[in-house]
């Protein structure tokens, strides 16, 4: 009983941003989503800064 109202304690008392670090599939989500906007507006940038092709 008492080790598992330790336990109890121990997870009520963890920090904020550990709690944050302990959620794997969060980070996971938020790095395919930065990956997916920056290659986006990577690209993006990319065509709108090309020449016009000469026309033969």
């Amino acid at each position: 009983m008492s080790q598992q109202k330790h336990e109890e304690s121990s997870e009520e008392n963890l920090p904020s941003f550990q709690k944050l670090y302990d959620r794997p599939f969060l980070w996971l989500t938020l790095g395919m989503i930065v990956m997916v906007v920056f290659y986006t507006a990577w690209g993006i940038f990319e065509m709108t800064n090309l020449t016009k092709a000469p026309l033969p």
